[in-house]
């Protein structure tokens, strides 16, 4: 079972790295890391795991980095800032996330100018 998503003061787990796939094999839909190669149930399935683990981590990761992207955006210090309604239409989200995720992105932020980047859940 994955584990789950840490919490404000535990650390990171440090998940399999993602390798990217050669263009040719990514081409055939039925090629996944290699996955279909193996024959082995628990070798299949403790990579399948750890590929589990590392593409949440990667979704993560890349939640906080959005999360950060729209606080700067909606930064009211500067005179080019977006709206909330703006950066809710670039990302495809609605209002009421797009403010979450701004306040997320601030606290992340805060974070990361203060003590070190932590991890805090938009939701």
């Amino acid at each position: 079972m994955a584990e789950p998503t840490p919490g404000r003061n535990q650390p990171r787990l440090r998940p399999a790295p993602l390798l990217f796939e050669p263009a040719e094999a990514a081409a055939d839909p039925e090629h996944f890391f290699d996955l279909e190669s193996i024959d082995d149930p628990r070798a299949l399935l403790e990579r399948a795991t750890e590929l589990t683990q590392a593409f949440r981590a990667a979704a993560d990761r890349a939640v906080e980095f959005q999360a950060m992207a729209a606080a700067q955006l909606a930064d009211p210090r500067k005179f080019d800032r977006l709206t909330v309604a703006d950066i809710a239409d670039r990302a495809e989200w609605t209002e009421d996330y797009a403010k979450k995720m701004v306040e997320f992105g601030r606290d992340l932020l805060r974070g990361v100018e203060g003590r070190g980047p932590g991890h805090v859940d938009p939701v």
